[in-house]
């Protein structure tokens, strides 16, 4: 049986007087006394077909049963559609079909959710449960068709340039380094455990050890981790490596990349090289090491105004090792003190007891209730320190550096959301430099790496890598579009006795290291080449390219907030005899595995 000559999208007037077979769901029904109407769809389009006595009495008698979502075939006569009928806003809203005959080849229950009405909002959890439907309505399938593109841009660009596709094991070894790994219990070997990778990064490392010189991989990654709108447990990444290069190597092959990934995707041609700032201008300039940048309202530190003001709130923060920073909306004055009331509310719930302001009015003049607690000097220098002009307001905050720069970061995100000024067709890239190597864990009072251990430190600051580790840099980088984090890569340690001091550093013993690392180890001490690499969060690049804000919506079968599948039901319990096999029981009383 042929099922169909064309696609639902296809047929246009050009096919009039030609005999067609097509397939597809019922994706609206409607009847006008002796005629009945159906809009026919597939994954490419609608076709309207017409269900007429004059052209078969048997196929009209035979539809008058059809419901949605029932899967048909048709054959057919395309013929134009009445004057007056045809629809400008289909694809082939200029012809119908005329159904000759008529074959069910699927029935269909009454859906829980609308397929042909998109624009009633459905609950995500019921989206979720029924997927194939709601991947059915059609704006997911798009979704995931730009993902496919993405996906073959890629391919095609690195193996252009060289890097070699290669699959890393989804069964590799637990190194407890940063987020938590999934563990895999070992039928074979009991009471051992496999890791499902977070990431191929000591694989694709040893690659280089091993001669590869480029490497790539469409990698899939799990992390056990508490989600968020931008986060899966099971994720996508661009994984890349290459042998014998440092960033400026590295930057100019990733923008080209992504040049090849808007433009196969959107048509647009994104303007090289991208920008680049420091984690330390960053932080100073956004309160975030991830800006957004189609916008501006960069924060400026007003301590120094501050300290001369007589303004007490001001003062006691800055007695107490505190910051003064603001940041200026153009032409915010019609902003109304019910608008400020609102942003001080919100910053509020960020920890911070206050939002001060200014605005400047038409002839110049900074108002506000703490203006008095300035001095004209003082004014004078808030207005050309913040390039305030007639018309624009500032908010300011008095805190600790840590929670002004994040108050900050999030009124700036906010404020650019109310006003309209983060456009989904804008798109800036930004690269982030040098991190620091480590942070400190106050939860376990001991340092820790703040990517992971084999990152090369900054040339500049090895000096302070054993006596002030804390202030030394990484020779790491991220690469940020319009405030989300896209990828993190750095150049990665090549000398045995660099990688032993970083592991002094982080305070692993012998058995620690040999039991973590030890594969690893005992690899870079067969000649490895300097190498670098990064890891692009592929789900958060076709977010942006889909102009969403939910990870959910650009993944097939997305986990839900909780981490489970509401679809197949996973987690869920198994057979006693799987456990058996495990050597693994569980104490249901307590819900834990012994």
């Amino acid at each position: 049986m042929t099922f169909r000559t064309h696609h639902c999208g296809a047929l246009r007037k050009t096919e009039i007087g030609t005999k067609v077979i097509l397939s597809g769901w019922i994706h609206r029904r409607r009847d006008h006394g002796g005629l009945i109407f159906i809009d026919l769809r597939d994954k490419f389009g609608l076709t309207q077909i017409v269900f007429d006595p004059k052209y078969s009495k048997t196929a009209h008698q035979e539809a008058e049963n059809l419901r949605s979502e029932w899967v048909i075939r048709i054959e057919g006569e395309v013929i134009p559609r009445a004057e007056g009928m045809k629809n400008p806003k289909m694809a082939t809203g200029e012809i119908e079909i005329a159904v000759h005959s008529l074959k069910v080849l699927s029935k269909a229950k009454t859906p829980p959710f609308s397929i042909s009405d998109d624009e009633i909002q459905v609950n995500e959890e019921l989206r979720l449960k029924y997927r194939y439907l709601d991947i059915r309505r059609g704006d997911i399938l798009k979704k995931l068709e730009v993902r496919h593109r993405a996906m073959q841009a890629t391919r095609q660009f690195l193996s252009a340039n060289e890097f070699i596709e290669v699959n890393t094991p989804l069964l590799a070894k637990s190194t407890p380094e940063g987020s938590r790994d999934y563990l895999v219990p070992s039928r074979l070997s009991p009471g051992q455990f496999y890791a499902l990778p977070q990431s191929p990064q000591l694989f694709k490392q040893i690659l280089m050890v091993a001669g590869m010189d480029r490497y790539f991989q469409i990698a899939p990654c799990l992390r056990d981790e508490d989600l968020r709108a931008n986060r899966q447990p099971e994720f996508t990444q661009i994984d890349i490596e290459m042998s014998f290069g440092e960033p400026q190597d590295l930057f100019p092959i990733i923008e080209e990349l992504m040049k090849a990934i808007f433009k196969t995707c959107l048509g647009v041609d994104v303007p090289t090289p991208f920008r680049q700032m420091t984690y330390d201008a960053c932080m100073e300039q956004y309160g975030t090491d991830k800006p957004d940048l189609r916008f501006g309202m960069p924060l400026v530190n007003l301590s120094d105004i501050a300290e001369r003001s007589t303004f007490a709130v001001f003062k006691e923060q800055l007695a107490s090792g505190g910051i003064v920073k603001g940041l200026c909306v153009k032409q915010g004055q019609d902003i109304s003190r019910k608008g400020i009331d609102g942003y001080t509310e919100f910053v509020g719930q960020l920890g911070v007891r206050g939002l001060a302001w200014m605005k400047r009015d038409g002839d110049g003049v900074l108002s506000s209730n703490i203006v008095k607690f300035f001095s004209t000097e003082l004014q004078n220098e808030l207005i050309q320190k913040m390039g305030i002009e007639k018309g624009d307001l500032i908010f300011m905050i008095a805190d600790s550096k840590e929670k002004t720069n994040q108050a900050l970061d999030h009124l700036r995100r906010k404020i650019a959301r109310d006003r309209n000024l983060n456009s989904s067709k804008h798109y800036e890239f930004l690269w982030v430099t040098d991190f620091p190597l480590f942070q400190w864990n106050s939860d376990e009072k001991r340092i820790e790496s703040e990517h992971h251990p084999f990152v090369q430190p900054h040339k500049e600051d090895l000096h302070m890598l054993l006596t002030e580790p804390l202030k030394v840099r990484s020779s790491s980088y991220d690469l940020v579009l319009n405030g989300h984090e896209t990828a993190s890569g750095s150049q990665r340690i090549h000398d045995g006795e660099l990688q032993q001091k970083i592991f002094e550093v982080l305070k692993l013993t012998p058995d620690q290291l040999k039991e973590r690392f030890g594969f690893f180890v005992e690899a870079l001490s067969y000649g490895t080449p300097p190498h670098l690499g990064i890891g692009l969060g592929f789900d958060r690049i076709i977010m942006v390219l889909t102009e969403t804000e939910n990870i959910r919506d650009v993944i097939a079968f997305p986990k839900s907030s909780k981490a489970s599948d509401l679809m197949t039901e996973a987690p869920s319990s198994v057979d006693p005899t799987q456990l058996e096999e495990l050597k693994i029981s569980i104490d249901t009383k307590k819900t834990v595995w012994t």
